[in-house]
């Protein structure tokens, strides 16, 4: 078993098996969370496979299982799957225990505002730099829609993304090479700010909130189907 694949088991499987908890009862929202995270996938696998091809990622064979999926290893695609419905289990599990835990509507907004402008600050005098340039002209789309879906998943993803920090820092953090002799995934430097905590590039923070909002996002919309 390649580390990358234990990686995803390790965070997979404890939200995937407290999902059938009697309380939390998550797999009653798999209709709205499964569609979301396949659309979702969808995109970011696109842009991954022109990114890994363009050389500005790629991976170590030596902690790769071989099996490869569109021109991706087969981890990566699990990735987009793995990484968004634990993320997304770890907000609800959350909201289900501490249900006030939200931001002020005013300070949300304020906030939200705030990093839009901040990202536009960043991709624009970061043209040159690709990955840095695709994440924070992404980031600011998904804040401009949130804002536009006056959603309120926003106002508690900002608490919410505090907790699921720390299970990303450990694992982004041993992907980009933490506690192991090489990265799992490099990073092609010219691309990026080149500004790292621990080993993580700054812009993989922004990516994960961007991805998992968007996913929470979605799910908001699809329950109004219903």
């Amino acid at each position: 078993m390649s580390l990358y694949f234990l990686l995803l088991l390790i965070t997979g499987i404890v939200p995937l098996s407290l999902s059938f908890d009697k309380r939390l009862r998550f797999y009653k929202s798999w209709k709205y969370v499964l569609p979301s995270i396949i659309a979702v996938a969808a995109v970011y696998i696109a842009v991954d496979v022109y990114f890994t091809k363009m050389d500005y990622w790629g991976f170590n064979p030596s902690y790769l299982s071989g099996i490869y999926l569109f021109h991706l290893p087969i981890e990566e695609v699990l990735f987009f799957v793995v990484v968004p419905y634990a993320s997304i289990f770890l907000h609800e599990s959350i909201l289900e225990y501490f249900p006030q835990v939200k931001l002020g509507h005013k300070f949300n907004t304020v906030l939200t505002i705030f990093l839009v402008l901040l990202s536009f600050d960043l991709l624009i005098s970061n043209t040159e730099k690709s990955y840095t340039f695709y994440i924070f002209t992404k980031l600011a789309v998904v804040l401009i829609l949130a804002l536009w879906f006056r959603s309120r998943a926003i106002r508690s993803f900002y608490l919410t993304f505090i907790v699921i920090l720390i299970p990303f820092l450990i694992v982004n953090g041993i992907l980009t090479g933490s506690f192991i002799d090489e990265e799992v995934v490099w990073y092609n430097d010219a691309e990026t700010l080149g500004i790292r905590i621990f080993t993580i590039p700054v812009e993989d923070f922004a990516y994960a909130f961007s991805m998992i909002l968007l996913n929470l996002l979605l799910i908001e919309k699809l329950k109004k189907l219903y």
